[in-house]
């Protein structure tokens, strides 16, 4: 029998391979300058306040541009993606430069935890309403008068005339040692009138970093292109740079380590990973939930693998409570802030607050909607402990953060960084939608304050669906090449 033709690609010696190569190369990178500039026009609109509508339609047309500039670079020689991807995703970092911070006030209370160490005081002694520390304020944080006339602004209880860039005034900060101690070195290290931009350009550079280090990773596996997910993905220059959340320090630290215990590697290699992944933990507590992917199979079989989870747990319990020993010895107040606070007033605990468990609440009464969460969640993370996949630790992890974000529905984007880092590890790009919907839920629901709730629950259940169709077309594609060999 005579097989049929195929059509295929120039080998790399043939004249016509090197001019496909770079007109690949140049669509990619035209639509990554696209993205840069559209992202840079988002900043600079700044419609969060005034606009949320428009400012969802920005965001829309940065999903597509980069989902566009994804799907383009497939098409890309291995040979130039290295490159290009760290060249885009220092572009696409620097656009959250080009403007103050747009949709959260939280980077100004990093400032003042910085400076409030400077003089050394400790971050959890004082509220930054204090009078005490009335000597720190500057009209930058501390704006009177006209200035107080911005909706980010907050008023200091007892002080007319007088408001605040800080959120949450009257509480105590609830950002962990090792954010902390971030604070306190960008702060040490700029300039005296800097304002915002210090804390924007580290975001920026801890973002480029973990781009790094995703390369390292994924190039040991022999195909870097899901280190873009991370690089180019709009969450990014949005969150981790012109927001400047510290989430993007603790994506760092947890990619690093994941990448250090993936496999069965020795109990030392295990205890350097542990570390990283609690000074994860120090920096935003989330990444905690990534811990049963770091034990991916360790209830594999009949036999127990305590061992290696000792090794991996035990340096990141013990690494989190060192971090907060020395802020323990020096302070006078709880080091966990308003933490628990913060919980309970974003519905954690009331799940008829705020959209929270809006998909559990589909289908369980809203007194079972906690139980009901942490079933599914508790469920999942025991399907990672049997089933997981040592060598991708990841993608463990990926499951039980997203599971866990679509059973609490969380109503801030800058939460998903930490998944859209697993995603580009893993390589399942469906997830994304769960951090696209935390943008929907943030932004885009505002807009429509009469289906405030109904926006959120939606955004979520699509993404959900999304989530669900990618496992079962890899179900059927893994089923069918099974079939085939």
């Amino acid at each position: 029998m005579i097989a049929p033709r195929t059509a295929t690609a120039p080998a790399a010696d043939t004249p016509t391979a090197a001019p496909t190569a770079v007109r690949r190369t140049a669509l990619t990178a035209v639509l990554l300058i696209a993205l840069a500039a559209v992202l840079a026009t988002t900043f600079v609109e700044d419609g969060y306040y005034g606009h949320p509508g428009a400012l969802s339609w920005w965001y829309l047309a940065c999903w597509l541009l980069f989902a566009a500039a994804a799907w383009s670079l497939r098409r890309v020689p291995a040979r130039h993606r290295t490159g290009l991807i760290l060249a885009g995703g220092a572009l696409v970092a620097a656009t959250g430069l080009a403007a103050p911070p747009t949709t959260s006030t939280d980077m100004f209370r990093y400032a003042w935890d910085g400076r409030v160490q400077a003089a050394g005081i400790s971050p959890y002694d004082h509220v930054p309403a204090d009078r005490e520390l009335a000597g720190l304020r500057d009209s930058w944080l501390f704006p009177s008068g006209a200035a107080c006339k911005g909706p980010d602004r907050a008023k200091i209880d007892g002080e007319p005339g007088l408001c605040t860039r800080l959120n949450r005034p009257q509480v105590h900060t609830i950002y962990p040692p090792v954010a902390e101690v971030y604070f306190l070195g960008v702060h040490e290290l700029s300039p005296s009138g800097a304002r915002h931009k210090p804390l924007q350009v580290g975001g920026a550079l801890l973002a480029v970093a973990t781009t790094g280090v995703l390369l390292l990773i994924l190039r040991r596996r022999g195909d870097v292109r899901g280190a873009a997910y991370w690089a180019w993905c709009p969450a990014v220059p949005i969150e981790a740079v012109n927001n400047a959340h510290v989430d993007g320090l603790a994506v760092l630290f947890t990619v690093a380590g994941l990448g250090v215990v993936a496999g069965l590697g020795s109990v030392r290699r295990n205890a350097v990973g542990g570390v990283l992944i609690g000074a994860g933990v120090a920096a935003k507590m989330l990444p905690a939930v990534v811990l049963p992917g770091a034990l991916s199979g360790v209830l594999a079989g009949r036999r127990r693998d305590w061992r290696r989870a000792a090794s991996v747990l035990v340096p990141a319990a013990g690494f989190v409570a060192l971090s907060y020993l020395p802020y323990v010895l020096v302070s006078h107040a709880s080091v966990f802030g308003y933490l628990g606070g913060y919980a309970e007033e974003e519905g954690y605990d009331d799940a008829s607050a705020r959209s929270r468990y809006g998909l559990v609440r589909l289908v369980l009464p809203d007194d079972w909607a906690l139980p009901g969460a942490l079933v599914v969640v508790a469920l999942v993370v025991l399907y990672v402990l049997r089933r997981g996949d040592p060598q991708r630790p990841w993608s463990g992890a990926l499951l039980v953060l997203g599971w866990a974000f679509l059973m609490m529905t969380p109503g801030y984007s800058w939460y998903a960084l930490l998944l859209v880092a697993l995603v580009a590890l893993d390589g399942r790009w469906e997830w994304l939608a769960v951090a696209a919907a935390g943008a929907v839920c943030y932004v885009t629901a505002w807009a429509m304050p009469h289906s405030f709730d109904l926006v959120r629950t939606s955004a979520y259940a699509v993404a959900g669906a999304i989530a669900l169709a990618g496992w079962v077309v890899r179900r059927r594609a893994l089923s069918v090449a099974r079939v085939t060999v």
